[in-house]
């Protein structure tokens, strides 16, 4: 058995599910566009450039969370999903997810941004194993906090060491592993699989993945 493992945002989606969703809400009016906007787009700026302070940006992201009824929340994912993330969706990525999914691997999306953005488009791939950011519940309500270690940059290796350790397996247990990713913020993960894959990625990624003899693809 081989694994699979595939960042999302700018991999398999083409642009940020994390920003759109910061986008969309700000469209309904679910939080204050003024000042809400200018925030989301800094703090994606400084994502990109491999500067982001995530800790205060997963206390931005999850205010809205803690703020808006859940009934509400849920209504709103489901017109993003159907508004936003199906035309993201980029057609060579569910392809090649499925062809790891139809070779017997055992797939996993990991993904910085938070569960409850990212679980519901995880399912819509096809995937059955999320491993994303967990944004912490209290009573069926959102705390604004994270749940644990995020999944980001080196915590993906943990979160993913736990994950495969769950189910009594770790990395050496599969003759080929695979990570697709965008990022330089990836490169930690990256650098463990046999099979590092940059897509479509960032120019410190592809300088990187050049120098290293990565494969590099592009899924759009």
């Amino acid at each position: 058995m081989n694994l699979a493992l595939f960042d999302l945002d700018n991999t398999l989606l083409r642009g940020d599910s994390d920003h759109a969703w910061g986008e969309f809400i700000c469209e309904r009016g679910a939080v204050n566009r003024a000042e809400y906007e200018a925030r989301n787009n800094e703090f994606y700026e400084h994502y990109k450039a491999g500067t982001l302070d995530n800790a205060a940006f997963l206390r931005f992201v999850m205010a809205p969370l803690a703020a808006i009824p859940r009934a509400q929340l849920d209504a709103l994912h489901a017109e993003f999903m159907q508004s936003r993330i199906a035309g993201m969706m980029l057609p060579q990525g569910q392809a090649l997810v499925r062809k790891h999914l139809d070779a017997g691997d055992l797939v996993a999306i990991v993904t910085a941004t938070n569960a409850f953005i990212t679980a519901p488009i995880v399912r819509a791939f096809g995937v059955s194993h999320c491993i994303a950011t967990i944004p912490a519940q209290e009573n069926g309500r959102f705390t604004g906090e994270p749940r644990g270690l995020p999944a980001f940059k080196e915590g993906k290796i943990t979160r993913v060491n736990t994950w495969l350790e769950s189910l009594a397996l770790n990395l050496q247990s599969f003759d080929k592993t695979w990570f697709y990713s965008d990022s330089l913020n990836d490169l930690p993960l990256l650098s463990l699989v046999t099979n590092p894959v940059a897509v479509d990625p960032d120019p410190t990624l592809r300088a990187h993945a050049e120098k290293s003899g990565w494969s590099v693809i592009s899924l759009r």
